[in-house]
């Protein structure tokens, strides 16, 4: 199963319309993590046949995204947040026993605006952030991640937008 992952769109829809036009044919499931619902409700309206989640972020006033969400994807549970209930510009800690609580194998999130990955192999989940499809902060193009759900494993790629 293949998921394309943003987050924080800040309203750049052109951002998010690309990343649509290159994977709208290919992606079983897009999520948007939050700071941009606008935007990612515009690309619900274009494309109605796509399963497309969003939580909400810390930008998205009176939103009534959820601001979290576990997924199942092919038998495995993932966990969708924007990142600032969680802490995140702080440490993960608080984001990876959410997880781990909640049985997720993988913990995605926004918010920092920097791309993101840790894999802790004692319990097998991995945190992941595909970074800012708008406004990087690490000094890196704007990115979007794909998350391939196989049989052998998770695979997360950082792509540039």
């Amino acid at each position: 199963m293949k998921i394309v992952v943003m987050s924080d769109s800040h309203g750049n829809v052109r951002a998010l319309q690309k990343i649509f036009d290159r994977m709208a044919d290919s992606a079983d499931m897009f999520i948007h993590l939050g700071d941009g619902e606008a935007d990612i409700e515009r690309m619900k309206e274009k494309y109605p046949a796509l399963k497309i989640y969003n939580v909400a972020g810390n930008c998205d006033w009176s939103s009534m995204a959820p601001s979290f969400k576990v997924i199942e994807a092919d038998g495995v549970k993932l966990f969708a947040c924007h990142g600032h209930n969680h802490g995140v510009k702080y440490g993960y800690e608080r984001l990876f026993f959410t997880a781990l609580e909640n049985g997720c194998k993988l913990a995605m999130f926004g918010h920092t605006h920097e791309r993101f990955e840790y894999y802790n192999s004692e319990h097998g989940i991995y945190l992941y952030n595909p970074g800012s499809c708008s406004s990087p902060h690490d000094g890196n193009k704007p990115s979007f991640g794909v998350v391939d759900i196989t049989k052998s494993g998770i695979v997360l790629n950082t792509l540039d937008v």
